[in-house]
């Protein structure tokens, strides 16, 4: 059966590669690069201002999300939430454009906006693919997962919203550009780095050498908690300090 042949463990490779399309620094620079054409070339200053601020903002949530779990253990351990997904997120926010631009582009009339409307189903198809792939990896829960999609998918969504059909005449270099990227920086981009530098800032804005994980989320339960306070009636401890934790276990 296909789900028995996506989830063998032969397809561990598979699931690796797809992932990285998730990563900022491959999809980052193909949307630029399609943004620029959008924007000099095709006279849709409009989406490229919505796509660049609903990118921002998102952005900004994503981040904050990992800095308030990371340095302060703002999550829940009931939804196993320590953070939206980055990859989801940005796989939701990018692929769909790109997709946009690269098959709905074109001087031939497209009335029902047929072209376009296929264009985006399959750039939320390939986009939610990457955002599984994360659970496959196991760098993120399923609501982390779900999160950095749907908040993805949303500003890529209304940042595409009532757009006008592309009437410039897109060049083959572009496609091309944009196809082998997809293609070829999984297999060549060295790997990123952007978990480590949202720790690093963690460490930075909070204080603290060691970092909240995923293990000290689980570990506060009622029956914790009530041990915690009897301990700390029994014998109080300095005030600020916590127990501490391993390294953030692979939060993306």
């Amino acid at each position: 059966m296909l789900s028995d042949t996506l989830f063998h463990p032969d397809a561990a490779r598979a699931w690796l590669l797809l992932t990285r399309l998730g990563e900022m620094q491959i999809l980052l620079p193909l949307a630029a690069a399609a943004s620029l054409w959008l924007w000099k070339s095709a006279a849709q200053t409009r989406l490229v201002l919505r796509w660049a601020a609903a990118a921002a903002l998102a952005a900004t949530l994503t981040a904050g999300s990992k800095l308030a779990f990371m340095g302060w253990g703002l999550g829940s351990a009931r939804w196993d939430f320590t953070g939206i997904s980055g990859h989801a997120l940005c796989a939701a926010l990018c692929l769909p454009l790109l997709a946009w631009v690269s098959l709905a582009a074109g001087g031939r009339p497209d009335p029902r906006g047929l072209r376009r409307k296929l264009a985006l189903l399959a750039g939320y198809m390939v986009a939610a693919l990457v955002a599984w792939s994360r659970i496959e990896v196991g760098a993120h829960s399923h609501s982390e997962v779900a999160a950095g999609f749907a908040l993805g998918g949303l500003a890529s969504a209304w940042a595409l919203a009532g757009t006008s059909e592309l009437r410039a005449l897109q060049p083959r270099w572009l496609a091309a550009g944009l196809a082998a990227g997809l293609l070829l920086l999984p297999l060549a981009a060295p790997r990123s780095r952007s978990h480590e530098l949202m720790m690093e800032l963690s460490r930075q804005l909070s204080g603290r050498d060691q970092l909240y994980t995923r293990r000290d989320l689980h570990r506060r339960t009622p029956a914790a908690a009530r041990s915690a306070l009897r301990f700390s009636e029994a014998a109080p401890s300095p005030a600020g300090t916590t127990a501490p934790g391993p390294a953030h276990p692979g939060l993306r």
